[in-house]
Order: structure tokens, then C-alpha cells, then sequence
């Protein structure tokens, strides 16, 4: 992503002062027993709601767009045969992977366990109720086989105006992928529009992304106040957890990937691609890194460049595993956080959202924000508690951006074997996706 800037200061920068000053409130206010003026809180909790809600606002046709767009990047499956479809099987497989090992990190060592449960409750109940109006219609407990025949909507204007979003996003799915098959003049035109609301969508949200900082010192304050130290301590266990989780991926799954997939040595692989990863953490942009990313792979890795630049164009989009990683851990963690219990079937739920959006996340700033508040949403826990997050997230940024560079070349690796012999006509060059 391109380094948003308020009064020469990157936003990130703000962001982190947010934080602290409504942390600092927040817990000021808490160890003293200050009473705080209810219309003054009440006022306070109002300017993070309205934060949540523009986010929420820009959901539906956000995910549609990116969701689409990013399946049809993959170009004319037919005259790519197998390039296309081992891409996208390795995206799914991959990804799918990578929300496995963070919801078992956040099982296992159970980051936000411990909380008073009164307090808990009390944060719950007020949240509770901003919230569900924005998805009200969203499934709380699932049955697995009604979960599955509710994935396919029946109609799919009115799971939209029923802010359903999961059908929507399989609507979407088969939508992009109609848009591959039937490849035409119209359709591209088609296409481009569908690129030009996800440009729309992107632009207002970097320009909602700018309110955060005084949304992200509103939420802590809010936090803060009720949960008091214990809130730091379990925010720095969420954050170890999350990049612990990114770590096994990095250097256990990536390396197998490279190893047997990709017939290369994961010595060889990462030393080849140093230079892109330094590039992807300091950047925290993929955008910033794909040219570096499109140099290695033909030059270090001598890929294939047709194949590598569909790949990394595509990948920078479709295939974010650190971006899938991140949401499961955060979701898991803020419903152990406020005690909502989740059984098997709704982590495997939140598995399978955060692998289609990890597809369909947009990239821009916080592009991963209003899944994870719709996941949240969708499995009972209050989207107020993304505030909890924000703080944290520029390093987290930094860290799941450059696994999913990383991710990018792994997929250009493995998908380039055997695959020489590509011939030029395989359509057109696929357009560089919009910043991470």
C-alpha cells in the first residue's frame, strides 16, 4: 500500500498515537474508578461506532468487486489449461493451511482466555447491540448441512439486502469465474467496470482509513476503561501468538511447498528472494513489492516470466496467506477475549471465510478490517472489539504482508514446474492489483 500521510507524518504514526493516548485515558480512568459523564461516554462509544459503520457500509460491494475481479485476473482458464487452475488450487490449499495453523496456535495457548467474565459481559452487552444491526440477518450457529445449502442463495438481491454476506461471496465466486469461461469483448468491458467500483471502494475507504486514528483512541479509551492492565496482557499475547502461527508458515510450510512442489532448494529459494522479502516487510505493500517480486523470480529463480508475472500479478491479490492467517487468529482470539465459546462448525465457518477473503480482501490500508468485523459478526462477537487490534497492527502488517509475498513467489515456484513451455497466446498481461 502507498504510506498514507497526515501533516508529513505517516498515518501509521497516528494510528499508534491513537492508540496509546486513548490507552493511556482508558487506563487512567480505570485504575483511579473515575466516573466518566454518560453523555461524554456515550459520545466517545458513538465515534467508533460510526467508524465500524462506514466500514460496514463498504462490505457488500467491496467484497463483491475484489471478489470477482481477482477471479477473473486469472485469465482464459481454458488457453492457460492447468497454469490457471494449479494456481488456484494451490491459493485454496495453501491458505487453507495457513487458518488451520493459526486457529490451532490460538487453541492451543488461548491468548484471551482469563478475562473477568462480568467485565467481559458488560463490553459484550454494549457492543452487542451496535452491531447487530449492521448484519443482523448473519448466522450465529450453524448446522452443517443447512450451513452448506445456505451458502448458495436462492436470490441473490435478497441476500444482499439481507446483509448475508457469505452467499453473496460464492455468488461472487461463480460470478468470476462465469466472467473467465466467458471470455468477450463484453465481458471485459464488463470486467473493467466491475475494477473501476473496486477502485471506488478502495478510494473511500483509504479516505474512511483516515478517521482511524481518532476512532482507534475512541475504541482503546472505551476498552481501557472497562478492562483495565489486563487488557495489555492479553494484546501482547495476541500478537505473539499471530506471529508465531506466521513463523510456522514461513519456515515449515513454505519451504515443504518449495521442496516438493517446486523441485527447488528452500535454502536456495529464500536466498534467491531475500531481497523481496526485506523489500515486503519494511514497505508492508505487496503493491511496492511486485516489481521487485517479478525481478527475482526471473532473474534469481529463472521462472518462466510469462508465468511468473500472471502469478505474482494474481497472487498479489488471490493468494494472501498471511492476510487469511491474521483473520482467523484475530477472530479466534476476540471471541475467546469476550467468552463466546465457538464450536467446531463455526471455526470451520471462520476458516472458510477467511480463505475466500483472503481471496477477496481488497488491498488497501486495513483492507482485511471489514472481513474480519463480518466474521466477528457473523459468529457472535461484537465488532467493537476490533479496536483491541489496531494498535498492534502495523507490525502485524509488516509481518503477514511479507508472507504473502513470500506466499506469491512459493505459488510462481510450484505452478512453474513443468510449465515452460507456455505459448504466448495465452491472452492478455494481467493488470498489477491495487495496493496491499
Amino acid at each position: 500500500m502507498e504510506e498514507t500521510k497526515r501533516g508529513g507524518i505517516p498515518l501509521y504514526v497516528w494510528m499508534l498515537l491513537g492508540f496509546a493516548v486513548g490507552m493511556g485515558a482508558g487506563l487512567y480512568v480505570n485504575l483511579n474508578g473515575l466516573e466518566v459523564v454518560p453523555w461524554v461516554m456515550d459520545l466517545i462509544r458513538s465515534v467508533g461506532q460510526i467508524f465500524l459503520r462506514l466500514l460496514f457500509m463498504m462490505v457488500l460491494p467491496l467484497l463483491f468487486a475484489a471478489l470477482v475481479t481477482g477471479v477473473a485476473e486469472m485469465g482464459d482458464l481454458k488457453a492457460l489449461g492447468r497454469v490457471g487452475w494449479k494456481t488456484l488450487l494451490f491459493t485454496i490449499l495453501v491458505s487453507g493451511v495457513a487458518v488451520a495453523i493459526g486457529l490451532g496456535m490460538v487453541n492451543f495457548f488461548r491468548p484471551g482466555d482469563g478475562v473477568d467474565p462480568a467485565l467481559a459481559q458488560r463490553l459484550l452487552a454494549e457492543g452487542a447491540e451496535g452491531a447487530a444491526g449492521i448484519v443482523g440477518n448473519a448466522p450465529k450457529s450453524i448446522e452443517a448441512g443447512q450451513f452448506f445449502l445456505d451458502m448458495i442463495p436462492s436470490n441473490v438481491i435478497t441476500a444482499a439486502a439481507e446483509n448475508q454476506i457469505l452467499p453473496v461471496m460464492i455468488f461472487a465466486l461463480f460470478f468470476g469465474i462465469g466472467l473467465v469461461m466467458a471470455k468477450s469483448p463484453s465481458t471485459d468491458r464488463l470486467q473493467e467496470t466491475l475494477q473501476g467500483v473496486l477502485e471506488v471502494m478502495m478510494k473511500l475507504i483509504n479516505m474512511v482509513i483516515k478517521l482511524a486514528p481518532i476512532a482507534i483512541a475512541c475504541l482503546m479509551f472505551n476498552l481501557a476503561a472497562v478492562f483495565g492492565w489486563d487488557l495489555l496482557v492479553r494484546l501482547g499475547a495476541y500478537a505473539a501468538v499471530a506471529v508465531g502461527a506466521m513463523a510456522i508458515h514461513m519456515f515449515v510450510v513454505y519451504p515443504l511447498a518449495v521442496w516438493v512442489g517446486g523441485g527447488m532448494n528452500p535454502l536456495r529459494f529464500f536466498h534467491d528472494v531475500r531481497e523481496a522479502i526485506v523489500v515486503a516487510f519494511s514497505t508492508a505493500s505487496s503493491n511496492a513489492t511486485l516489481p521487485v517480486a517479478l525481478r527475482v523470480a526471473e532473474e534469481n529463480l529463472k521462472l518462466p516470466r510469462r508465468i511468473s508475472r500472471f502469478v505474482l500479478t494474481v497472487g498479489a491479490t488471490a493468494n494472501q496467506n498471511g492476510t487469511a492467517l491474521f483473520e482467523g487468529v484475530t477472530v479466534l482470539f476476540l471471541a475467546q477475549f469476550f467468552g463466546v465459546d465457538l464450536s467446531l462448525q463455526q471455526q470451520m465457518i471462520v476458516m472458510f471465510v477467511c480463505i475466500l477473503g483472503g481471496v477477496g480482501t481488497a488491498g488497501v490500508p486495513a483492507g482485511s478490517l471489514p472481513v474480519i468485523a463480518l466474521i466477528l459478526v457473523m459468529v457472535g462477537v461484537p465488532a467493537e472489539g476490533i479496536g483491541l487490534v489496531l494498535g498492534v497492527d502495523r507490525f502485524l502488517d509488516m509481518c503477514r504482508t511479507t508472507l504473502n509475498v513470500t506466499g506469491d513467489l512459493v505459488a510462481a515456484t510450484v505452478v512453474s514446474r513443468g510449465e515452460d513451455d507456455v505459448p504466448a497466446s495465452v491472452g492478455p498481461e494481467p493488470v498489477a492489483p491495487p495496493a496491499n
